[in-house]
């Protein structure tokens, strides 16, 4: 069953989708459709959350030290 969405955006981004659908011989519906399904599929496949994959490479090796994160395993399991 398909169902109308209404999407609010910018006028330019807007002109910018309709000329990607075109030069693609796509509609802007199925552009649209393709992307959410994208999305989620990226998803489904990682298991990593978008929130999780921002936060992938923040920290520096350098900065972590892993004898502090030994030491609270052991306090916390032994």
């Amino acid at each position: 069953m398909q169902t109308k969405l209404t999407l609010r955006l910018e006028d330019s981004l807007i002109q910018q989708a309709k000329n990607y659908a075109k030069q693609h011989d796509k509609s802007l519906s199925q552009v649209v459709a393709d992307y959410f399904h994208m999305l989620t599929q990226q998803t489904e496949k990682s298991g990593i959350s978008p929130i999780t994959k921002s936060l992938i490479g923040i920290l520096d090796s350098n900065d972590v030290d892993k004898n502090d994160y030994k030491q609270h395993l052991e306090e916390k399991y032994l």
